[in-house]
């Protein structure tokens, strides 16, 4: 099994419009993608001088689904977060596999 997991850090001033839009429209469509089993939003538990961060977490049963995800459905997803969003928030992705 493999995380594909994306660490945000989101500008508190949007930060429940986020969390809200993250819950109800983008984890529901990366998940609709059908390269992912299943989805999980948490709340990065560190002090910050500025914005809260995220982890957002999407199982999957192989690379392959991964890397399908990233070719075909990642930019769209992605740039309808920075075009909702766009300079209130900053990303990075990690790839996990569960040993």
């Amino acid at each position: 099994m493999l995380i594909y997991n994306v660490t945000i850090n989101v500008e508190n001033d949007v930060r429940e419009q986020w969390v809200h839009w993250m819950k109800t429209e983008h984890m529901p469509a990366v998940i609709a993608t059908g390269y992912f089993t299943e989805s999980k939003l948490y709340k990065v538990l560190v002090s910050e001088e500025q914005g809260t961060t995220y982890s957002a977490q999407y199982s999957c049963n192989n690379y392959e689904n991964l890397a399908q995800y990233k070719l075909h459905s990642a930019p769209q997803l992605q740039k309808e977060a920075s075009d909702k969003f766009g300079g209130k928030f900053s990303a990075f992705r990690t790839s996990l596999e569960l040993i």
